[in-house]
């Protein structure tokens, strides 16, 4: 059985901290508070200030874009100062790095209150690579971040950073690229990489971990036109094939047509194509066998760059499960202790599956506050779409159909998921539901009774053990839920008062 390490959470680490990203197409400030392992976003807005628009033009941000970024620069700071932010990183990349007149539009921003770090590419794919790392601590591939101005490639590996380059083809920049045919357009990006060792040994046949609101965008599109289930773009996985499907779409529909995909910003639908045609010529050219979406890139990786060693080491899954349930709980918050307490009933399963139910478990009251009608629902909406990292798509279904059962849901209106997790692995995850559910109700949803109590398989029997001083704990209530486990487990609810201490 996978051990369980707590993990604690300092004052300090729970303070709020803010990214301030200039890029090419838009300016955004991103603050955060929580856990420093797993910070939750509180606020997020943008602006598309263009800052890369003019650079092809006369290698120049024009000034009515430089303009606008700085009233929104202006705007973050003074936020960030009301919002009692400790820390704000506020960094620049390809269309300040790149422009004849970065560095006055450096000088202009710091009236303002902010010092600007202007990041090499290299550096921009470093943090793009952490970033992915940040949320997948086990990938293995190539994180490729799109942005307006630039493309930055890095190696990610057992949890670390390898080589890494930066390629002037942000969307900005491709329909110029594009406009001599798709294979001479591939044929300038292989040109483009060779020169810069890519792809190198060992670089070839590893899966890509897309990083930017272009790729996200082309995602989105992915979910549309296949109608997936479960429409969330952190870790949404497209094979290979799924290319050709993508670039027939972004050919036969309309801006109109794209735009009115659901989330689909007007600036996105329009470089549909181009981030399409790029990311045919990346897998072609890198040999890729399927890509995963990350929404953790740049600004994250900012962040899990300054972490010490263990923190970075820490769950992050575990870690933002822990601090939300640590919010939302009635009492003191006993997850941990639930976990154990049901672990004998699941000794069996894989260590990625005890993962999930310990995440379960430490959000096993988060939804107490909510209408009894609607408690069950309410777990599964923050099993599903929680802002949860390192948790797959089978993962989040797994977490909604546990908490879905812990909060009492009728079993035949879960939400239809058997084309992504297979009916054993929802049959699993509905017992560790009842298992917690039962816990609570036994315990009234405080921990002192777990350590009076416990339950185990043996012989085809479900047997719940309670020492002298809690034999009142039982009632109806609690046989109901007892029962209702033991059929889940398809064996026969036995009650043991032991008479010791």
């Amino acid at each position: 059985m996978t051990k369980l390490t707590p993990q604690r959470f300092s004052r300090q680490a729970v303070s709020r901290s803010a990214v301030i990203d200039i890029g090419s197409n838009s300016v955004r400030i991103v603050v955060y508070e929580g856990p420093a392992r797993a910070p939750a976003v509180i606020f997020n807005e943008k602006v598309a200030a263009g800052l890369g628009r003019g650079l092809a033009i006369d290698g120049r941000i024009a000034p009515g874009d430089a303009e606008r970024g700085l009233v929104a620069l202006r705007r973050y700071a003074l936020l960030a100062e009301h919002m009692d932010v400790q820390d704000v990183q506020c960094v620049a990349t390809a269309a300040v790095r790149d422009a004849v007149n970065g560095p006055d539009f450096i000088a202009a921003a710091a009236e303002a209150g902010l010092n600007i770090r202007l990041l090499s590419g290299e550096e921009e794919a470093e943090a793009a690579g952490h970033g992915v790392l940040s949320a997948i601590p086990d990938a293995h591939g190539v994180a490729v971040d799109l942005g307006g101005g630039s493309l930055e490639l890095a190696e990610v590996s057992r949890g670390k950073v390898g080589r890494r380059a930066s390629f002037p083809l942000g969307v900005l920049r491709l329909p110029a690229l594009r406009k001599d045919g798709e294979q001479a357009f591939e044929r300038a990006i292989r040109k483009m990489l060779r020169a810069a060792g890519w792809p190198g040994e060992g670089l070839t046949g590893l899966p890509l971990y897309l990083v930017g609101g272009s790729w996200r965008a082309l995602s989105r599109l992915d979910l549309e036109l296949t109608k997936d289930p479960l429409a969330v773009l952190d870790q949404h996985t497209l094979p290979r094939s799924a290319l050709r499907r993508l670039l027939r779409a972004t050919k036969r529909l309309s801006f109109e047509e794209l735009r009115a995909i659901p989330g689909m910003a007007s600036n996105r639908a329009a470089a549909l194509p181009d981030a399409a045609a790029l990311l045919a010529a990346l897998v072609n050219i890198l040999d890729v066998p399927e890509m995963t979406v990350s929404s953790s890139g740049l600004r994250e990786g900012l962040l899990y760059q300054a972490l010490d060693a263990e923190t970075r080491a820490q769950d992050p899954l575990i870690v933002a499960a822990e601090f939300e349930g640590r919010r939302l709980a009635r009492f003191a918050p006993h997850g941990r202790a639930i976990a154990e307490w049901i672990a004998p009933l699941f000794a069996d399963e894989a260590p990625a599956d005890s993962r999930v139910r310990l995440a379960a478990s430490l959000l096993s009251d988060v939804a107490w506050s909510a209408n009894p009608d609607f408690r069950a629902e309410r777990g599964t909406e923050i099993g599903l779409h929680g802002n949860w990292r390192s948790i797959d798509i089978p993962g989040r279904i797994l977490l909604a159909r546990a908490l879905y059962a812990g909060f009492g849901g009728t079993d035949a209106e879960f939400p239809a998921m058997g084309s992504l997790v297979t009916p054993e692995r929802l049959a699993r995850a509905r017992q560790w539901g009842l298992a917690i559910r039962l816990a609570q109700r036994l315990t009234g949803g405080i921990q002192a009774p777990l350590d009076g109590s416990s339950i185990a398989m043996r012989g085809g029997k479900l047997r719940l053990t309670l020492t002298r001083e809690w034999h009142h704990l039982m009632g109806e209530a609690v046989e109901r839920r007892l029962r209702a486990l033991a059929n889940a487990l398809d064996a026969e609810p036995v009650v043991d008062l032991l008479e010791g201490g």
